[in-house]
């Protein structure tokens, strides 16, 4: 036998298989339709599930790492998870050319499923600052999910960090914006506005421009998704009520006019 073979003889299952846990992976799919064209909309939706544990995971690094002033491990994380975005974004490629009828042949089987559901997804949002404690709700259900949600809810998000460092930097916040109530959806303030002109009007190879633009980058990219999901969304089923009852597409449009991240958007008016 040649040295160079690999080994192929294991007394259990496969170190691959011990570490990926991929036996588990491809056998979490139980299409609930006869339609062919259900599990690639099923597979499509838990690959969407794991690239939101990730980019959480990535953005709650960064807010740690912000705590502590490491703006370079912040930006490393942040720079990581735009790849990841760019990977999740990609995602819709298989269902952005869903037709209403194809839609329809297992639409049914969703019930009252909803991706407005996704308790990943809420940690998301709630990391770029866009709380309400209303969205505990569906997940009262589910302890571990619910306790999960609960303590994101009360941590400062992604951008109070940025904002909180900003302060510490010598810039003029104000303690309404610094003690602001953190459970609540981010408002913009003229203050930050002003600390990111300032930094912008600066030095751009600074840590603080870099951030800045890492933060840009993120944030295009949320609102990429966000446009993505709603023309993937028209495109299915136009404006019907969508799946779980909400306002489907109608809801959708006004998410994608929000901007993440405001005052980054605004402050380039004034540079």
């Amino acid at each position: 036998m040649s040295h160079d073979a690999p080994n192929l003889d294991f007394a259990g299952s496969t170190p691959y298989e011990d570490y990926v846990k991929a036996d588990v992976l491809t056998h979490l799919q139980h299409t609930l339709s006869d339609d062919p064209g259900e599990m690639v909309f099923l597979v499509t939706t838990q690959v969407m599930e794991l690239w939101f544990t990730v980019i959480v995971h990535e953005w709650e690094t960064a807010a740690r790492a912000l705590r502590e002033d490491r703006t370079d491990v912040a930006r490393d994380a942040l720079k990581r998870s735009v790849r990841e975005l760019e990977a999740l974004n990609a995602s819709w490629t298989p269902l952005a050319g869903l037709t209403p009828a194809q839609f329809n042949s297992y639409r049914g089987a969703l019930g009252e499923g909803s991706g407005f559901q996704s308790a990943m997804y809420r940690r998301l949002e709630f990391l770029l600052g866009d709380k309400s404690a209303s969205m505990l709700v569906p997940h009262r259900g589910s302890p571990r999910v619910h306790a999960e949600l609960e303590k994101a809810l009360h941590e400062p998000s992604l951008y109070d960090e940025v904002v909180r460092l900003l302060a510490r930097r010598g810039y003029d916040i104000p303690d309404a914006v610094l003690q602001r109530d953190v459970t609540r959806k981010y408002e913009p303030a003229p203050e930050v506005e002003a600390a990111w002109t300032a930094v912008y009007s600066g030095d751009q190879n600074g840590d603080l421009a870099r951030l800045g633009e890492a933060l840009t980058d993120v944030a295009e990219l949320v609102w990429r998704w966000r446009n993505d999901h709603l023309v993937a969304t028209r495109r299915a089923m136009g404006s019907k009520t969508g799946t779980g009852g909400s306002a489907g597409v109608a809801w959708l449009e006004k998410r994608a006019r929000g901007n993440v991240f405001p005052e980054l958007w605004t402050a380039r008016s004034y540079v």
